[in-house]
């Protein structure tokens, strides 16, 4: 179908949804409909329906679609008095649609209709449902009417459409290279991490191997840290909730946190931030402006109520580490503080491969803010000349700050192109004059310092699931878990690979031996699966030459070289970022 100027994508989705509602209630004359919006690539519809909806029933909705569509029925707008669409609606037992124009103050409401199908809506529409031809249903998922876990579950159906059949291919390729590259399939291949419902949704467990991964990205993370002028603290996971109300988290954050808990009776909370914590280590003492900026950083597990719907893995978990930290300074070091933190944040991101980013400056909201505007725009200013200088291009984001203060986040952009929310820097002028936090001038008086929240990684669980399926699972050498596997042929080289095993453990190199009965093939086999960087094969010729034959992962071919080539290729591929 050639795309008409008038029609956007977001139209055609739209009414793509509408022709599915019409097809499911057609099909399924018990089935309820809820709402159904188009979406960034694609649409849904969300239905009450007893029975879960299977792959075979998609099927036949598809059909049904394709039914409606060669009856190229005109999508009609029709403006009605309030009370008859309430009539014609509760004729059809459509309690949500009642329920949304209850919420409607206008006496009269626009709805859209084509053959006998109607619903409520304010437009628009493509001219008729003959215009929808590319178009494919994806999956069934399950969500809260209205977003409130409180209310009922409902079954929702999402699709997609395109103007042309290209357009649409395409993307079903990439949905089946997403599915391949989905880190939940890649953490169970790799023995990384599990989650289930006896722990506890959202509460990851992390196996020795998903163990390992974190630990060298956290070993990186403090001495990139420490190199760059942080110290490095720890903070419990419990604080009484006497901090969170000086912070105005219970006032303004109490729907993600827990419930207080009773300790001496007195009431705690499990933590769902940092920032608290850092800022009575800073009040124990007296500071200087000479001893300013002071940069405080922590790899510290935070807890946060999710609702179960919104629960994926490792992308959304109510445990998590947060990669965190916080620069208290002088109003004269902002701009330079910020500058070093934006360009500390770049370099961070390309070590684990991400060279392509979408970068966005969020200025300060229309209404509700704190603070003069004069420190407004000099922290504006401070975020935007760190941009300038850093030579990227920014997208400005007006009234998108939070009320305490304007930010930079960096998106960074997959292998896949998708975009994922990594780096923050974000100003605060809230939490300093909360914690009344003060410096002594250079003329001994006390002034306020400035804030500064920022992440490089983010959360360290949602990093690694980026970092999983923006690789494949075929992570780099110096972030791959298990590094080597060595393996004999038979018993006659078992002494041999022992003593290579211990050389090689000697130089940092993480391997595991497999000194097993099993034959060569089956381990080659099991371990390439496994996506091990080198597999060592060692026979008779190996342990008489006192050499090694590596196979390099994706390569079939065996190569012959001295253990002493091996390390110093390996010990040159374990530095991060030089894989």
């Amino acid at each position: 179908m050639k795309k008409k100027e008038s029609i956007t994508i977001n139209m055609l989705r739209h009414s793509a949804a509408h022709i599915m509602a019409a097809a499911v209630v057609e099909i399924f004359p018990d089935a309820k409909i809820a709402i159904g919006p188009p979406i960034e690539n694609g649409f849904y519809y969300d239905f009450d329906k007893i029975k879960p909806f299977t792959d075979s029933d998609l099927l036949n909705i598809e059909i049904k679609m394709r039914d409606i569509i060669s009856r190229d029925y005109k999508f009609i707008r029709l403006v009605i008095p309030k009370d008859e669409i309430i009539k014609e609606f509760k004729s059809k037992n459509e309690k949500y649609k009642i329920e949304i124009i209850s919420k409607i103050e206008d006496s009269e409401i626009s709805i859209y209709k084509f053959g006998n199908f109607m619903d409520l809506c304010k437009g628009p529409h493509i001219n008729s449902t003959g215009e929808l031809k590319y178009f494919k249903l994806l999956s069934v998922a399950s969500a809260y009417w209205q977003g409130d876990s409180t209310k009922k579950q409902l079954q929702r159906i999402y699709g997609t459409a395109f103007f042309s059949e290209q357009e649409l291919n395409n993307y079903l390729i990439n949905i089946e290279e997403i599915k391949k590259r989905d880190h939940r399939k890649l953490g169970k291949e790799l023995d990384l991490f599990s989650i289930n419902e006896i722990m506890g949704s959202g509460l990851v467990l992390w196996h020795p191997n998903g163990t390992i991964l974190r630990n060298v990205i956290e070993n990186y993370w403090k001495n990139l840290h420490i190199k760059n002028g942080y110290n490095l603290v720890f903070t419990p996971h419990i604080a009484s909730e006497k901090i969170f109300k000086i912070s105005g988290h219970t006032e303004n954050y109490s729907d993600n946190m827990y419930s207080s808990i009773k300790i001496d009776k007195n009431p705690y909370r499990i933590k769902p931030m940092n920032c608290p914590m850092h800022l009575m280590i800073y009040k124990t003492k007296l500071h200087s402006y000479k001893e300013l900026p002071i940069k405080y950083a922590e790899l510290a597990t935070v807890y946060r109520f999710e609702r179960s719907g919104v629960l994926q893995g490792l992308l959304r978990t109510r445990g998590f580490t947060q990669d965190d930290g916080h620069i208290i300074v002088t109003p004269d070091q902002l701009e330079k503080e910020i500058s070093k933190v934006f360009v500390m944040a770049i370099d961070c991101l390309k070590i684990f491969g991400f060279y392509n980013y979408k970068i966005f400056f969020s200025t300060r909201p229309k209404k509700k803010y704190i603070g003069e505007i004069a420190y407004w725009e000099k922290a504006e200013k401070s975020l935007e000349n760190a941009l300038k200088n850093a030579g990227y291009f920014y997208n400005i984001d007006e009234g998108g700050g939070a009320f305490y203060g304007p930010k930079i986040d960096i998106k960074i952009e997959d292998v896949l192109g998708r975009l994922w929310q990594c780096s923050t820097i974000q100003f605060d002028f809230n939490l300093p004059s909360k914690f009344d936090i003060t410096f002594i001038n250079s003329l001994g008086k006390k002034n306020r310092p400035y804030m500064i929240h920022r992440a490089l990684l983010g959360s360290l669980e949602r990093f690694i699931a980026i970092l999983l399926e923006h690789y494949s699972g075929i992570l780099p050498f110096w972030l791959s878990p298990i590094q080597v596997v060595l393996i004999n042929i038979d018993n006659r080289q078992y002494g041999y690979c022992q003593k290579l095993h211990q050389e090689l453990q000697k130089n940092d190199i993480r391997i595991v031996f497999d000194g097993s009965n099993e034959k060569i093939g089956y381990k080659i086999r099991k371990y390439s699966s496994q996506k091990i960087p080198y597999i060592i094969v060692v026979g008779d010729k190996e342990k008489n030459d006192k050499s090694i034959s590596v196979r390099i992962r994706g390569n079939k071919n065996l190569v012959n070289m001295s253990i002493d080539k091996f390390i110093s290729i390996a010990k040159i591929r374990n530095l991060p970022g030089c894989d």
